[in-house]
């Protein structure tokens, strides 16, 4: 199983981004997917989630109305639309699959950094 995120990068406070994850290995449609993060010095937490069948999404309360969360199932990809970024969403940014409630795998992380 390999998830292979990428999109990311160095933006001003305002700007927008999106990231994608490539999924292979595994039966894409049938995995929930989500996105985490993890800041220098930080605990990496919960960005995103959509479930496998019902495009069903979910988001923290400090990216609502500023990211969105999307899936192309027949490309095996994610998405994470971030739009309005700031400076506290500066991170590596990982994506993961989820059978279930547990994620059983994780990709390799995107840097995201946004200036003031």
């Amino acid at each position: 199983v390999q998830l292979q995120a990428s999109g990311g990068g160095l933006v001003q406070a305002g700007d927008s981004l999106r990231l994608s994850c490539a999924a292979s290995g595994l039966p894409f449609s049938t995995y929930g997917m989500g996105w985490f993060r993890q800041a220098p010095g930080k605990e990496r937490e919960f960005v995103a989630t959509i479930n496998s069948s019902n495009r069903r999404t979910d988001y923290a309360d400090s990216v609502k109305g500023r990211f969105t969360i999307s899936r192309d199932n027949a490309k095996n990809t994610m998405y994470l639309q971030m739009n309005n970024l700031k400076p506290e969403d500066t991170a590596v940014y990982y994506c993961a699959a989820r059978y279930g409630f547990d994620y059983h795998f994780w990709g390799q992380g995107t840097q995201v950094t946004v200036s003031s």
